[in-house]
């Protein structure tokens, strides 16, 4: 399994352990990811996701799922979260027609 946030696209980074003397040595930065159920008001679906903790306080910030999705730009998210962005804009696109 994949250590990618399925709605930011956050990966591991790399970095060094740095001891006191100066030594170092590689190491690897892992995002924290957690198993969430987040819901679209506009589809009226569920959708299972692995994100960023970080990802998570976004989306409550923004106000669900829905609005993180229309505040972002298609090119910054994975093909998961972009597809439910698209049937998120056609739905609204016919509601309004």
């Amino acid at each position: 399994m994949s250590r990618e946030c399925e709605l930011t696209g956050k990966k591991p980074i790399t970095g060094n352990n740095v001891s006191h003397s100066n030594l170092r040595t590689k190491r690897r930065f892992l995002p924290n990811l957690v198993k969430v159920t987040l819901h679209s008001e506009t589809l009226g679906q569920e959708f299972k996701f692995r994100i960023a903790a970080s990802a998570l306080r976004t989306v409550d910030k923004r106000g669900g799922l829905d609005a993180f999705l229309a505040k972002e730009k298609e090119a910054n998210l994975p093909a998961k979260a972009a597809k439910i962005k698209r049937d998120i804009a056609k739905k609204v696109s016919e509601a309004a027609a």
